[in-house]
């Protein structure tokens, strides 16, 4: 069964050199395992998901500026997270807030063409059904 996230989980993106954690906004006022629980809305940029390092999608313009200049070399840039769409399935059995819970096999893709997974929801028994 999934598991449930919460405020401090690990976070990493395909295009990022470096994890991420986890920033849930004590908004819903739950708390699972001690921490604030999330949902599929906890999702904005550099409030909720915080950069990953250094970004290595070609997509990002930051990217391609650098790599254009650099005469065809990869060069990886400052990750900024562009992550617009919440996190997808998340559970809808389990509602926080009038949203769905957000489980550890929920994604949600950055518009640089990054896939960001939840490496360790930062929760060890509450699972969602």
């Amino acid at each position: 069964m999934p598991q449930q996230v919460s405020m401090g989980a690990t976070l990493q993106c395909s295009f990022g050199m470096t994890p991420s954690t986890l920033v849930v906004l004590p908004v819903n006022r739950v708390r699972c395992e001690g921490p604030i629980a999330a949902n599929i809305m906890d999702h904005e940029p550099l409030v909720n998901i915080l950069p990953f390092g250094m970004c290595t999608s070609q997509a990002n313009p930051e990217v391609a500026a650098a790599t254009a200049a650099a005469l065809g070399t990869p060069t990886p840039m400052p990750c900024i997270p562009a992550t617009l769409s919440p996190w997808t399935p998340g559970a809808v059995t389990v509602l926080l807030g009038n949203q769905p819970s957000l489980d550890n096999v929920s994604r949600c893709l950055c518009n640089w063409g990054g896939v960001v997974s939840i490496v360790d929801p930062a929760t060890l028994q509450t699972q969602i059904p």
